[in-house]
């Protein structure tokens, strides 16, 4: 029976025994942005935790609290406070826009991690503020698209050598319009202030485009961006834009993102054409795609993104742990950097009515 016991000690004390990681500890600052509800509902997980809330506005935590069932006693109205009274490793921003760079200043001060929802900021100004606070924190940096774990995106980044070189990339985003499909009055508010969102769809839906056409082009920054946008519905969205088309151009390929609250149903779709065939990423799982010499198309439902890739806290756990490298993936510094370098030059465009160059590195 002693030796059972020993044997039993030394298997548990050995080096290469894995202890069990306890999930990591998240705070959630801000409740404004419609897609909070996902880590207030989801389920109680191994990897990732709520822990916190930072929240200012005492009505919108009630209303939440009711419906969510978290206590208020968790809900702080500074991050500032929220270190000082409970352990956060790391922090997923649902604010306006405008106050990513606030958030992200803050976390620093205490070497916590961010995840904020796309785009990265309001501006490439607030961006490059972002990544130095960061960089001099040694804390990560990390930006939230839907996008991001769709079986179909990471399909096409495989099927890139089976294209050929990329010839045009073309990403399709949006929907209806935020006030159409009926968000929360919390949400519309910020949406259509140029001051807290930067702009309308072609912030709200253009950074998706920004973002998966960096990456499908290896983290290369464009030379030229020209960008249109318009009010189509100007009684609904006072201030802001409804529609706007983007196009960036590369040596010898071109990307045009089109991002729309005028669709006629939402949608998240991209096509890529190489010179050896086509891919069409109709939605989050279905592709097509024809390869030269091939008669048909052919059509699959690419796989699901299974562990630290299947949602985005999944995701920040892996890299909070160290076991994910962030770098030049969808979430990084390196790629959203070039997506708001894309956004950016895109609203000059629209004001100037001119192609923006982005061939100097110190833009």
């Amino acid at each position: 029976m002693k030796q059972l016991l020993l044997s039993a000690f030394l298997l548990l004390a050995a080096p290469d025994a894995q202890p069990r990681q306890e999930p990591i500890r998240i705070g959630v600052v801000g409740l404004v942005h419609g897609h909070v509800g996902w880590i207030l509902n989801r389920p109680s997980r191994a990897d990732a935790r709520m822990v916190a809330i930072v929240e200012r506005d005492t009505a919108l935590v009630a209303r939440f609290a009711q419906r969510y069932g978290f206590s208020p006693a968790i809900v702080y109205d500074s991050i500032d406070k929220m270190a000082a009274n409970t352990q956060v490793d790391a922090i997923t921003v649902f604010t306006s826009v405008y106050d990513h760079l606030a958030a992200t200043e803050a976390a620093a001060r205490h070497g916590i991690h961010v995840m904020v929802e796309k785009p990265m900021a309001i501006s490439l100004d607030h961006a490059k503020r972002m990544r130095a606070v960061a960089d001099s924190a040694g804390i990560h940096l990390l930006t939230n698209y839907e996008t991001s774990w769709y079986p179909s995106v990471h399909y096409t980044h495989s099927m890139r050598e089976a294209l050929g070189p990329l010839r045009k990339i073309v990403v399709r985003d949006g929907h209806p319009g935020p006030k159409e499909i009926g968000v929360g009055p919390e949400f519309l508010e910020w949406l259509t202030d140029p001051a807290k969102n930067g702009a309308g769809a072609l912030m709200d839906f253009g950074c998706y485009g920004a973002n998966l056409i960096t990456w499908l082009m290896d983290g290369a920054r464009p030379e030229s961006v020209v960008a249109v946008a318009q009010t189509i519905k100007p009684d609904t969205y006072v201030r802001v834009d409804d529609e706007a088309t983007i196009i960036v151009t590369y040596p010898e390929t071109q990307g045009i993102i089109q991002a729309s609250w005028n669709w006629p149903y939402n949608r998240k779709d991209l096509s890529v054409y190489g010179t050896k065939g086509y891919l069409h990423a109709d939605n989050a799982t279905d592709v097509r795609y024809r390869i030269r010499g091939h008669a048909s198309e052919h059509q699959e439902v690419a796989a699901e993104v299974e562990g630290e890739n299947e949602d985005p806290f999944s995701y920040l756990a892996g890299v909070v742990r160290g076991t994910i490298d962030p770098a030049q993936g969808l979430y990084s510094v390196e790629i959203n950097m070039v997506a708001m370098e894309i956004l950016d030059a895109a609203l000059t465009s629209v004001r100037t009515g001119t192609s923006v160059s982005l061939s100097r590195e110190d833009r």
